[in-house]
């Protein structure tokens, strides 16, 4: 069993930091073409997530499980290779890696603090490894910054990473409500020239930590000394868990994660991410960032509170419900073949439809991917499993779920601000 989370184990995030993170997290104005927000595949009503597998990015329209590809020369390209992760607990000092494939991590490999996509171009006064994490979405091409023809920051991007990010930071530094809170919220601020882009993935960074620090589910009551907190069949849940289920071999520990890599063979689709040299449509996961063969196919292990609230599950969003990725893990190889491509949530795409499955096509590659299956089938009780998913529900927050900021009603660049369809409707 773990020991107790506290607010000792999370950065502490400034509140005027945070006030002004919040109106850039929800603010169109960071990506290339002004039309996607970090909310947009990152939002409250969708657990920090968007309810698909694999996210429509830039040139869709809309939220969630109802956003469409978008028309004409707007749409989309390219599905996102990989289901949105969600934003809980990003802030926790013990955290050292981040994405799916890890391919951020804290190191010190090109003497900037950090191992990334950007190796010795990242930008230095980045606080922490989730202010890091934020300013890559913002240069994606499929996430938020375009096609190289359509504005400035793909053009950018499309000549090296680092060149897009002083153009964003210039649309900021523009508006005067940013500029002024920029000078309110960080001391070395005096003038709009001084913000720079790490400042701006600071604030961000502040906002998620103090928006979506989570530590208040019945588990962790539980673990804090209430032994009626959980039910008693939460109780039997946790019990297979930590115990003959061997779950918490890799989600071990306070965060619930041990931060490795495994190879459990969830089903393949969608474009994948692969290494630059590779012309195939699939995921090598780990592989891509250690180009190490014994990492093929291994994808980090994701920390678990408030899980239930972030449906789709998986690397990929492979399995609609806590029930079905946890029987995948008591059977890899026989949930792989038994899987149908009805169980992904991905937004008819026509003109992309021949790629999402392409993968199937290639009986060598999935081959490969069964061979580098790491975990081992388990015999687990029905009654067993059921308890297990209940124990999944109890490491869902109580009030931090409802977060502290909320959705603004509007942003600074006058643009529009990511509403549900069910609260439209």
């Amino acid at each position: 069993m773990p020991r107790p989370l506290t607010a000792d184990d999370f950065i502490q995030a400034d509140p005027a930091q945070a006030k002004l993170g919040q109106l850039l997290f929800y603010d169109p104005i960071l990506s290339g073409n002004k039309n996607i927000a970090c909310s947009t595949c990152h939002h409250p009503d969708l657990g920090t997530a968007d309810g698909l597998s694999l996210g429509i990015g830039e040139g869709g329209v809309g939220l969630g499980p109802k956003r469409t590809a978008g028309t004409g020369e707007d749409r989309i390209r390219k599905r996102i290779p990989r289901n949105a992760p969600a934003l809980w607990n990003l802030g926790a000092k013990d955290l050292t890696v981040m994405f799916h494939d890890g391919r951020l991590s804290v190191a010190d490999t090109y003497e900037t603090g950090f191992n990334s996509p950007a190796e010795e171009w990242l930008p230095e006064g980045l606080a922490n490894l989730l202010a890091a994490q934020a300013i890559f979405p913002l240069v994606a091409q499929f996430e938020m910054a375009g096609n190289p023809k359509e504005n400035e920051v793909a053009g950018a991007v499309h000549k090296r990473i680092d060149y897009a990010w002083p153009i964003l930071t210039d649309r900021v530094r523009h508006i005067p409500a940013y500029a002024e809170g920029f000078a309110g919220a960080f001391p070395h601020i005096t003038k709009a020239t001084d913000i720079t882009i790490a400042d701006i993935a600071n604030a961000l960074s502040a906002f998620m930590i103090f928006e979506w620090t989570s530590f208040d589910s019945p588990f962790d009551a539980y673990l804090a000394g209430d032994t009626d907190a959980l039910s008693r069949q939460e109780k039997q849940g946790m019990s297979v868990f930590y115990g003959s289920g061997g779950c918490a071999t890799c989600h071990a520990g306070p965060l619930m994660s041990d931060q490795g890599f495994h190879a459990i063979g969830l089903p393949p689709f969608g474009p994948g991410r692969t290494r630059r040299f590779d012309p195939m449509v699939r995921d090598v996961g780990h592989m891509g960032e250690s180009d190490d063969l014994a990492d093929a196919y291994a994808f980090r292990t994701p920390m678990l509170r408030n899980v239930e609230l972030t449906a789709p599950y998986g690397h990929n969003g492979a399995y609609p419900t806590l029930a079905g990725i946890v029987k995948h893990h008591l059977n890899p190889q026989g949930k792989l073949d038994a899987w149908t491509p009805d169980m992904a949530a991905l937004p008819e795409v026509p003109w992309l439809e021949q790629i999402d499955f392409m993968v199937w096509q290639d009986p060598r590659e999935l081959a490969r991917q069964r061979a580098a299956i790491s975990i081992k089938p388990r015999a687990m009780s029905s009654g067993n499993q059921e308890a297990v998913v209940a124990f999944l529900k109890a490491l869902t927050g109580t009030a931090s779920v409802d977060g502290r900021l909320g959705i603004p009603a509007a942003v600074p660049s006058g643009l529009p601000v990511d509403v549900s369809q069910e609260k439209i409707d």
